[in-house]
Parts: structure tokens; sequence; C-alpha cells
């Protein structure tokens, strides 16, 4: 019987022990930093063809386009140094200067003319840069996001302070515990409720590199202000020629998408684009002036 009963204790005891491990391993997932930036060599953006305009640029020395629509036009200083891979493509298809895909092959022909702002959200940004105008299209290739996470503050910034990514550290969560299905959730739901709270201590910049987020450590980003030109996506790395410009602040879309200019004059156009709603504002050209010294 004595033998029995010490049996049981030591029964017992492995149990725990292994409970205890299972529950350490699951803590110390998500108190550990698994960042690791990516490698990444800037580029100088070359302008192939000079432009002519008679719309006033400002005087500072940089990259301008001067998006040509049925609103007015929209004056845009290109961040050259910040995302030059991302501007260079916006050049290259804004002059004709890239190869891109259509439904009848490939073509090289200045890719926005003609383009209208196929998604606008009154408060929120205007996007354009859609082949097919219902966001679905682009130019038939894809590119990685040039975004230094560390730039925007996204390593200080806890995701337990900044309820914008409360998405993105639910999809890291569940993609740790492989949930993908309401029943699996319930049967796990409070080991990953646990491991959701302890998630919440994690850095931003930690949780959006778990959901395939990539962040170089060399260009100096900027964050989506109101007036950022930046590019819009479907998720990590899948770029191509759709952009958005933002009407308002979006601080829930630092470190998403690239920003790679800024609009310098034009807001009221910018306005009376949104105003007009989907598909009613067309994109005429776009002109490139290289003003760097």
């Amino acid at each position: 019987m004595k033998q029995f009963f010490f049996s049981r204790i030591k029964s017992l005891a492995l149990a725990l022990l292994l409970l205890s491990q299972t529950v350490f391993c699951s803590d110390q997932t998500f108190k550990k930093i698994t960042y690791e930036p990516v490698t990444y060599a800037p580029t100088k953006v070359l302008v192939k063809r000079a432009d002519q305009t008679t719309v006033k640029l400002p005087e500072k020395p940089a990259i301008y386009a001067v998006i040509q629509t049925t609103q007015g036009d929209l004056v845009v200083e290109l961040y050259d140094t910040a995302a030059p891979k991302t501007v260079q493509n916006f050049i290259d298809l804004a002059q004709g200067e890239k190869e891109f895909r259509t439904e009848k092959g490939s073509e090289r022909r200045p890719f926005y003319d003609g383009l209208k702002f196929h998604r606008v959200i009154e408060n929120f940004m205007a996007q354009g840069g859609c082949p097919r105008g219902d966001g679905t299209g682009g130019p038939g290739f894809q590119f990685e996001d040039e975004i230094n996470g560390k730039a925007l503050g996204l390593d200080k910034l806890k995701v337990k302070d900044a309820p914008q990514y409360q998405a993105q550290l639910q999809r890291a969560v569940l993609s740790e515990f492989n949930i993908k299905s309401r029943q699996e959730f319930e049967e796990k739901r409070t080991e990953v409720e646990k491991a959701y709270q302890e998630a919440m201590e994690l850095p931003v910049l930690e949780v959006l590199y778990r959901v395939g987020y990539r962040f170089n450590e060399v260009v100096p980003s900027k964050k989506a202000t109101r007036g950022a030109l930046a590019m819009a996506n479907a998720g990590p790395n899948s770029n191509g020629s759709q952009f958005f410009i933002n009407q308002v602040d979006t601080p829930h879309l630092d470190g998403l998408h690239t920003v790679f200019g800024f609009l310098i004059t034009g807001y009221d156009v910018l306005d009376r684009i949104i105003e007009k709603g989907n598909l009613q504002t067309t994109i005429r050209k776009v002109l490139i002036l290289d003003k760097r010294q």
C-alpha cells in the first residue's frame, strides 16, 4: 500500500513538473524577442526622363511628383532616401520606364495615366493605382516593404499601449497555438487567453515581426501622418502599383505600409477627390521633376 502511495506521489509530481514546464515554455514564448532586421542596401534613385511643368515647386532640393487629376494637381515630395526602391518603382511606372503585365500581356507605357482613385474614404485617405478600378489590380509583380520599424519607434511602443495593433496581436497569439477554428480556440481558451495577456507586454515591432512583417534598420522611415503618400498592399511585402494619400493621421498604419512621399500642395484637391467618391477622379498624368543638386 505504501509503495502504491509513493508511486502515485511520484506520478503526480511528474505531472506537475511537466505542466510547469509547459506553462514556462508558453511564458517564455511571449516574453522573448525574436525580431531580427533584414539585410538592406539602399540604392540611388534615377530619374531617366526630365518632365516639364508650370506648377510652382518648393525650393527644397528633392524629387517631386505632380499628379495631375480631373480635380486639380497634387504636388508630392518623394522620399528618395527613406524609401528609394519604392520611389524608383513609382517613378518608372509613372514615366513608362518599367514593364508591367496586363490581361493583354506585357506593356511599357506611363502606367498611371487614365487610372482613377478607386477607393476614397472620408477622414481617412484616397487610394489609386489599380488598373482594374476595383482594388484587385496591379502591375503583375510585387516587391518588398521598405520600413525601418525602429525609426518609427515601434521597438519602444508596447502593444498594450497601442490598441490599433490588436488585430496583429491576436493573429500572433493564435498562430503560435496553430488555431484555425472556433472549436480549436474553445479547447485552448484558458491557455490562449493567458498567452494573450503575456503578449500584451511585447513591443509592437515584435508582434508585427511575428505575423510576417520584415524591417530594416537603415532607412529613415516616416510615419503615416496627414499628407503621407504610402503604398497600399495586401499584407507584408505585397507592394505593386497601388498607393494612397492620407487625409488624416493614421498611426494604425505605421509599420504596415511603406511611406514614400508627402503631399506638399493640393490638400484642397485631395479633399475634393474624397468628397467626389469612388471612381469619380481620374489621374491624367504623373510628372516627375528631379530638383536634387
